[in-house]
């Protein structure tokens, strides 16, 4: 099989259904981002020594594929595509909490930097912003799976938590914005 079809060569794409739009299409450019953000989360997962977060990273990315297939899909397609569960919600909520429980309070706004994974962190949480976003401003015209939403919400409140977590494993400190002087 070819990796080339050329059929997109002419700025059409088809989605999951056969329908065809233009590459500039907000569903193209979601689920396009979705994998922007999973790229982002392996460079996460290759700056991560921690077993635990490294196996949840890579479940995430899974679970990226979930979302990008139900936003590469029309509703009336007729190949059966996974949902999100609850379950991938509350994982990354458990996540967030054990990991709190051994940070320090934040009392300040938190810059990206210190140390390369805390910074790739960083990255891939503005990505998942801007999925959240994409989602959003889809979901405004088109409806799209219920549990996308407020699973990047969460997600993007997880890699927060874990530029903190990572900066704490690392020996650095957290670079605290100090405002303009």
């Amino acid at each position: 099989m070819k990796v080339y079809t050329k059929t997109g060569d002419k700025g059409e794409t088809s989605l999951i259904g056969g329908v065809r739009v233009p590459k500039s299409h907000l569903r193209i450019e979601a689920y396009g981002t979705i994998d922007e953000l999973n790229s982002f989360i392996g460079l996460v997962r290759d700056f991560t020594t921690n077993d635990i977060q490294n196996k949840l990273l890579y479940k995430v990315q899974n679970t990226l594929f979930v979302v990008g297939s139900n936003l590469a899909s029309v509703p009336s397609a007729k190949m059966e595509i996974p949902n999100l569960q609850e379950q991938e919600i509350s994982e990354l909520e458990e996540a967030i909490d054990t990991m709190e429980a051994d940070l320090p309070p934040l009392k300040n706004f938190i810059l990206p930097g210190g140390h390369p994974s805390v910074s790739h962190a960083h990255v891939a949480r503005c990505v998942c912003r801007r999925c959240e976003r994409l989602c959003v401003a889809l979901n405004s015209h088109e409806a799209i799976d219920k549990s996308i939403i407020p699973y990047l919400n969460r997600l993007s409140d997880y890699l927060f938590v874990l530029g903190r977590f990572l900066a704490k494993e690392a020996g650095v400190e957290e670079v605290i914005w100090k405002g303009i002087r």
